[in-house]
């Protein structure tokens, strides 16, 4: 996920109806890497796994909004993948005391589509999957660590690894693919 001061994220989901194994996994390994000593803020939407995966990382020790898209009747004369109208939005505090004015979905929202305009395998229709987990796991890693230190953004003017703090300067390729080599020496 990309990299602020204040976290946006989002969680994977697998088609899971329950509570999910998965989004249990990446909210419970958000909270070991927030160990901050500000309170987290998160927002999901309503997806109920990751309701119950929030409360069993955090406890009730973070600001948790919830906030659903209300969406229209589809529209007539479109193709079958277009998307209906959001009309409006329905926003509930789980737990906490959750700042309205950070209750998004959109940053996360946005990080997902550029990683599906960034990497094939995750649009629709393409032939260009993975076909070990391992192959999708590690491609996926790299993108972020591209995504994060060595892509400039243009409303920030500086990486998001930058802004947050975390490096001190612009990540050439070389040092990424440094990085990996290393740890598969390790390995």
């Amino acid at each position: 996920m990309p990299v602020f001061r204040q976290i946006h994220g989002g969680m994977p989901r697998h088609g899971q109806t329950g509570p999910g194994p998965s989004a249990s996994r990446a909210t419970e390994t958000l909270a070991t890497r927030l160990a901050w000593e500000c309170r987290v803020q998160i927002t999901t939407d309503g997806h109920r796994a990751y309701l119950e995966a929030v409360e069993g990382a955090f406890g009730m020790d973070v600001d948790c909004a919830q906030l659903q898209k209300i969406y229209g009747a589809a529209m007539e004369n479109h193709s079958r993948y277009s998307l209906a109208k959001c009309i409006g939005c329905d926003m509930k505090t789980v737990s906490g005391n959750p700042d309205p004015k950070h209750v998004s979905t959109s940053f996360v929202e946005r990080q997902n589509l550029s990683m599906r305009m960034s990497m094939r395998r995750f649009t629709r229709l393409t032939n260009a999957f993975s076909k070990k987990v391992d192959n999708h796991a590690a491609a996926v890693a790299l993108w972020f660590m591209y995504y994060n230190f060595c892509r400039v953004r243009q409303t920030l003017g500086v990486t998001p690894a930058m802004e947050a703090g975390i490096s001190n300067h612009l990540w050439s390729l070389e040092e990424l693919v440094g990085l990996w080599e290393t740890v598969e020496a390790v390995a």
